[in-house]
């Protein structure tokens, strides 16, 4: 965001410092450089990820990369889509294996716009970033890396982090200053390190898996399908991959056998050879190998995020697990955007440089679950292979009268939390609680769906101005702001409710004018996200049809200034079949009074209010970003 500071010449300045560009550093560094800020960017390797590594994006993540633009670039690649996962086990008689069952990869009780893991090499996943941070005029210097740091605010209040860096064969070395340095550098992080903090191993049992990806030619009917496979001579996960590809995950060692040693490997020939008897009477014969390698799975998770809030770490560098749940580049990319709208929202002068202090509860937590999933998600696929009527129930959304068993329980939790939609951040300053300092009678009415800290509910509505049916939660893209949706009910109802909300938002004491833009006398008439502020973008949808609504009539100046955030809530959905509006039923909002949902610059609510006539509605929104905002907010502004 700034240039080098004057007096300061000795030194390039930077806002961030990232070190690696896997999935973690690349989605901090994409989010940050699109919002203006200056950034130095290296990775130890002289490119970016040829083969292998990562390759499952789960159904939250795509609504992310769509959210941000980047989803069709991947999908260009015409990566595979796993919608269902097969289970193959012995037979009760005889040798080899049969399919005991299938379930769905996201089964129909989450409500997922994509109900998909989509499969594609880490590398080109990678390169989608990578040309994205070219666009916005950052460049990942490579092969650099880090050799040094140190944060002092006394030597530095505003550049506080000392880094050292140098080409990877030592003939060239920088020093640079920094506001932050972020340590995305995976599981062996120098800068984890350097901080003195410790890797806790949550399971004592460890293994060795080999993992090959290749072309194969086979009559095993399951092949491009996400498969687990049991059987006497031992256990096999299928991942259908791009280009005809599959990848095999093959375990080699656990540390239960009576000969364990983590460093045990396996050849190539030899990991072939034993998937030709795990997949008898199948044949399987590889045309070629693009990718092999042997590693040690621990079950691994950070001690600490940061220490100061100045330096951070995410992705691999703070948690290690099994691939088989297909969540570590997931977590990686919600890691980083957890704390790059935090990062950008202290750096622009909206919050509190408290709410860094978030960024590694709310992660940790997730990583945690993530880690107590990967456990139990081996317990189910090793213990014992399911019956048939259980991967059934699993499959389906069982009705309220069966009380689900143990398994079927673990299936449907891992399910939510694997796609993404199960993550759930605890009540903070950001999350509204019956604790928070938000204590407005109008916060969190009764009925509400709608839950603080989880992702915000997926909803059709018709755009007014242009009558295209669109993704509610799509429609404000990734651009650092709070997303502000007033369900207006029927107009005919909330008329004068919609007017006084626009009234106080106005106040320059309000949250919403205490931070309107510099610039807002020449904003662009085609600005369709932040005419007034770059702190939020309103959207207004009235439990209407679309021939109904007028908005110079319906929407009250300010409000209508979001011309193209104007929608009408008249699209049937399946979820409430018998819902007159849709959008507000699935919220559990009152489809004639409406409600007001404010949803954090990541996606996840932060806090729900009645519309209520009056000055209260606005009154309950500045007790909430009052809570984290460096102004005050709303203090002498009259309840009417």
């Amino acid at each position: 965001m700034e240039d080098r500071p004057a007096g300061k010449a000795a030194l390039q300045h930077y806002d961030i410092v990232i070190v690696g560009a896997g999935p973690v550093g690349l989605m901090l560094s994409t989010c940050l450089a699109r919002w203006g800020y200056r950034i130095r960017h290296v990775d130890n390797r002289a490119e970016p990820t040829p083969t292998g590594r990562a390759d499952g994006i789960q159904p939250r993540s795509l609504d992310l990369l769509r959210n941000m633009g980047l989803k069709s670039a991947i999908m260009a690649h015409k990566p595979a889509r796993v919608f269902e996962v097969a289970f193959w086990d012995p037979p009760k008689n005889g040798r080899g294996i049969v399919r005991t069952g299938t379930w769905a990869s996201c089964p129909s009780f989450i409500d997922a716009r994509y109900p998909f893991t989509t499969l594609l090499h880490q590398g080109r996943i990678e390169r989608v970033f990578i040309s994205d941070l070219e666009k916005n005029g950052v460049h990942v210097q490579r092969p650099w890396t880090i050799k040094g740091f140190k944060s002092d605010d006394k030597a530095d209040a505003e550049y506080p982090v000392e880094v050292s860096l140098e080409h990877v064969d030592g003939t060239q070395q920088d020093m640079v200053r920094a506001k932050y340095l972020f340590g995305g550098e995976g599981a062996r992080s120098f800068i984890r390190d350097q901080l003195g903090i410790n890797i806790t191993h949550k399971d004592p049992i460890s293994h060795v898996w080999g993992v090959m990806d290749g072309v194969v030619k086979t009559d095993f009917p399951d092949i491009k399908m996400k498969c687990t496979i049991h059987s006497e001579h031992g256990s096999i996960m299928v991942i259908p991959r791009e280009e005809n590809m599959v990848r095999l995950y093959i375990q080699i060692a656990s540390s239960t056998d009576p000969d364990w040693n983590p460093r045990k490997t396996a050849t190539e020939g030899e990991v072939q050879a034993s998937a030709k008897k795990i997949f008898y009477p199948y044949l399987i014969e590889w045309e070629r190998v693009e990718w092999y390698s042997v590693y040690p799975i621990g079950q691994g998770i950070s001690a600490k995020y940061t220490i100061d809030h100045r330096v951070f770490l995410g992705g691999d560098a703070c948690h290690t697990h099994s691939p088989k749940a297909g969540q570590g580049m997931n977590t990686a990319f919600l890691d980083a955007l957890n704390l790059a709208w935090k990062i950008h929202a202290v750096e622009a002068g909206f919050a509190d440089r408290a709410i860094l202090t978030t960024y590694e509860p709310e992660r940790k937590e997730v990583a945690e679950t993530l880690l107590s999933f990967d456990n139990k998600y081996a317990k189910l696929f090793s213990q014992r292979p399911p019956a048939a009527t259980e991967v059934r129930a699993a499959s389906e959304q069982t009705s309220a009268q069966g009380e689900d068993n143990e398994f079927v329980k673990t299936f449907k939790e891992a399910c939510e939390f694997t796609s993404g939609y199960g993550v759930a951040y605890k009540p903070n300053a950001l999350n509204w609680s019956p604790d928070h300092p938000a204590q407005s009678p109008l916060i969190h009415p009764g009925g509400t769906k709608l839950r603080t800290g989880r992702i915000m509910i997926n909803a059709d509505v018709t755009r007014v101005v242009d009558a295209n049916v669109v993704h509610l939660e799509q429609e404000v893209p990734l651009n650092g702001s709070f997303r502000i949706y007033v369900f207006a009910g029927k107009p005919s109802v909330t008329s004068q409710a919609l007017k006084d909300l626009a009234f106080y938002l106005g106040d320059k004491r309000s949250f919403y004018g205490s931070y309107l833009r510099r610039d807002i006398g020449s904003v662009s008439h085609h600005e369709t996200h932040n005419p007034h502020s770059l702190f939020f973008t309103v959207c207004t949808v009235f439990a209407a049809p679309r021939s109904q609504i007028e908005i110079s009539r319906d929407v009250p100046d300010l409000l209508a200034r979001y011309r193209d955030h104007v929608y009408a809530d008249d699209r049937w959905d399946r979820r409430v079949p018998d819902a007159a509006a849709a959008a507000h039923a699935k919220m559990g909002l009152d489809q004639e009074r409406g409600g007001v949902v404010v949803v954090r610059p990541d996606g996840y609510v932060g806090v729900v209010t009645s519309l209520a006539e009056g000055s209260g509605t606005v009154a309950a929104l500045n007790e909430y970003f009052g809570a984290f905002c460096t102004k005050k907010i709303g203090e002498t502004m009259a309840q009417l």
